[in-house]
């Protein structure tokens, strides 16, 4: 056997090199739990972006091509406006779009909300195990990183199982890149999404009141009535027969 002496250069490099690596494997492991997809680490990330494909920045007018500007409208009383990234990924942006034309996410709960990760939603069974009768979405990764306010598609372990179901990231998760579809970002309010109520599922989750596009210039919808008052107990109600 050939022992060869490495160079203090070379020396250095692998020594810098090897705890880089360790928090590689840190961020990896930090995928999301089952219902995201086990196997999601599986994906290429060294995948090579469709040829042609552009990737322009994000435009945070909302004013600016309201098509693409999705609105929801929470049970919390705010609403949040999200970019969608046409050229980013378009059969899930369409796939929004049509469902939300067709109503599907009024009423549908964030069923999922993990402190400081993210906020799961699109389930008309809010278990996390529904979606929309349409067929599932072929997988568009990219190479948008999932930073604070990315919206991107939830899936099983399959690749290309997304249908229905999104989730809105509090805070940036590289490990996610170009393993989950990426395709917008909240523009507006995104403190309205820190709001959402936390759990899996929360105790009392916040909903999506009425989905919108801004094109549709649909007003905000009425407050959710406050819940009754707990009637005052009077000195007759204290001092009343039992029986």
């Amino acid at each position: 056997m050939i022992i060869t002496k490495l160079s203090p250069a070379l020396a250095a490099l692998l020594l810098f090199a090897a705890p880089q690596a360790a928090f590689a494997q840190a961020q990896k492991d930090d995928t999301p739990p089952e219902a995201f997809g086990d196997n999601a680490e599986t994906a290429d990330e060294d995948a090579v972006p469709a040829a042609g494909r552009t990737y322009p920045p994000i435009n945070f007018d909302p004013a600016v091509e309201p098509e693409d500007v999705w609105v929801l409208d929470l049970s919390n009383g705010q609403r949040i406006k999200v970019r969608l990234q046409d050229e980013w990924a378009p059969a899930h942006v369409e796939r929004i779009k049509t469902l939300t034309r067709a109503g599907f996410y009024n009423g549908v709960v964030f069923h999922r909300v993990i402190e400081g990760f993210m906020a799961q939603g699109g389930d008309p069974t809010g278990t996390g195990q529904g979606g929309s009768e349409l067929p599932d979405l072929k997988a568009e990764f990219n190479p948008m990183p999932h930073v604070r306010g990315s919206l991107a598609m939830a899936r099983a372990a399959e690749e290309d199982s997304a249908n229905s179901q999104f989730f809105i990231v509090f805070y940036p998760r590289f490990s996610l890149d170009k393993k989950y579809t990426n395709f917008g970002r909240v523009i507006e309010n995104m403190e309205a999404v820190d709001a959402i109520n936390r759990g899996e599922p929360p105790a009392e989750p916040t909903f999506i009141v009425q989905a919108s596009l801004a094109s549709d210039n649909l007003p905000p919808p009425p407050p959710p009535p406050a819940p009754a008052a707990d009637a005052p107990i009077s000195a007759d109600m204290l001092s009343a027969p039992i029986g």
